[in-house]
């Protein structure tokens, strides 16, 4: 198992139900790949933030950081569904791999304490 964090930037019109559902969406991907969405106190939604510069000819999005634990091959199905998700509704996502240090950390590696 590897661990990762995914964060997500949503436009910032979406409503919270539409945050939620592809929320939800993502989770099940991840989970039906054997892997885990970990809730934390990390993992709660950062809320609307303003952008530096127009992002889509908007101003602010509603950021959202995930932390994951799943096999290498099973977080590109989530990177995927990411990719081709409407560009009016998700501005931007990063996945990042944690280094086994701070998976364990962070508890999100077997084997290990929170």
């Amino acid at each position: 198992m590897r661990a990762y964090e995914l964060m997500i930037i949503f436009d910032g019109d979406l409503s919270e139900e539409a945050i939620s559902s592809y929320l939800s969406n993502i989770s099940a991907a991840v989970e039906s790949e054997n892997g885990k969405v970990v809730s934390s106190k990390d993992t709660e939604p950062w809320g609307r933030r303003k952008f530096s510069y127009r992002i889509n000819h908007k101003w602010e999005g509603f950021y959202v950081v995930l932390e994951i634990a799943t096999q290498a091959a099973n977080i590109d199905s989530s990177d995927r569904l990411l990719r081709l998700a409407d560009r009016s509704e998700i501005v931007r996502h990063k996945i990042i791999r944690l280094p086994d240090e701070e998976g364990m950390k962070r508890g999100l590696l077997e084997g290990t304490t929170a």
